[in-house]
């Protein structure tokens, strides 16, 4: 699934085999994240994680650096 642009963010959903996996993967998302100071809004239940990327300081909505991330959230996946 590609990345969905609605509501001024970006959204995707990622799922996995189990808990450990989806929390291994945002522990990696989280790290690049604070390189950027850029920080998703997510959500995670079992093995489903949803993120949400927008710009707060732009108003909360979608720029440059959030592209940036999803694309590096990407190539985590």
């Amino acid at each position: 699934m590609a990345w969905k642009e609605e509501n001024n963010s970006l959204y995707k959903k990622f799922e996995f085999k189990n808990f450990s996996e989806a929390f291994a993967f945002m522990t990696r998302v989280a790290l690049e994240a604070e390189k950027m100071d850029h920080h998703p809004l997510w959500k995670n239940v079992y093995n489903t994680l949803e993120i949400w990327l927008s710009t707060h300081d732009a108003g909360d909505i979608v720029t440059e650096k959030d592209k940036k991330l999803a694309a590096k959230i990407d190539k985590l996946s």
